[in-house]
């Protein structure tokens, strides 16, 4: 197989992506980059070599009930591939994946986005004297504390949803995962940001990729995971620094 970098290809970097986690959030990111991206034509886009893979296994099956087939080898497959192609840099649109994060990054010999760090990093710099964060994610970041250890080195306390509540969110992340995206999944995200605003969370983190599809005018200030890695690829991609928001 031939390698997409040639002696031809400009100087841009080229990212892969370890999509299909699920479908709907990969188009999304997808989206979001070409948003980011300034452009007068459309060879200025950046170049994305995307494995939009749904048959990776269920992470929550894995990490929250014990019984599912790890992902992290087919991850690592996905990972090592894009590689082969010849792809300068790669991402991950999920957030319960970052679990593997670790597993992934050795396996290969390119940089690897954090799309956590990214987040955490983001909201430092925009909210430096706020004490709590929400995070709306799926329920394995939460129990995880994929989030919570990065925001505990900077003195942050993670706000976490009631189980009842958290299992109802848990619920709109399949809902999305299985195509659906209407008013009334978009209307219970609503009523679910109110709990965490009401908890004491003045910010919230969109920390899972699913949410970033329905996120839109909400209760609470947000920062979506899902927003801030696009940014940060087309910043890569064109060797630039990040726009701040």
């Amino acid at each position: 197989m031939n390698s997409i970098n040639s002696p031809n290809m400009n100087k841009e970097k080229i990212v892969g992506i370890l999509g299909g986690m699920g479908p709907a959030a990969t188009i999304d990111l997808m989206a979001r980059i070409l948003r980011h991206t300034p452009t007068v034509n459309e060879q200025e886009h950046i170049r994305c070599v995307v494995d939009n893979n749904p048959k990776i296994p269920s992470r929550i099956a894995a990490i929250l009930e014990g019984s599912g087939k790890s992902p992290a080898p087919e991850l690592v497959s996905m990972a090592q591939g894009l590689e082969r192609w010849g792809v300068n840099f790669l991402a991950i649109p999920c957030n319960t994946a970052h679990y593997y994060y670790t597993k992934i990054a050795n396996a290969v010999k390119i940089p690897v986005l954090n799309m956590i760090d990214l987040t955490v990093d983001e909201f430092v710099r925009r909210f430096p004297d706020t004490p709590k964060v929400g995070v709306l994610g799926s329920t394995a970041v939460v129990k995880t504390g994929l989030y919570a250890r990065k925001f505990q080195k900077f003195g942050v306390m993670v706000v976490d949803l009631p189980p009842d509540i958290q299992e109802q969110l848990l619920g709109l992340i399949k809902a999305v995962k299985a195509g659906v995206d209407d008013s009334p999944i978009r209307s219970a995200f609503y009523k679910i940001c109110e709990h965490i605003r009401n908890a004491g969370a003045e910010v919230a983190i969109i920390g899972c990729t699913e949410l970033s599809v329905i996120n839109g005018n909400l209760p609470v200030s947000t920062i979506d995971a899902a927003e801030i890695l696009a940014r940060e690829i087309v910043a890569t991609a064109k060797h630039r620094t990040a726009p701040m928001t």
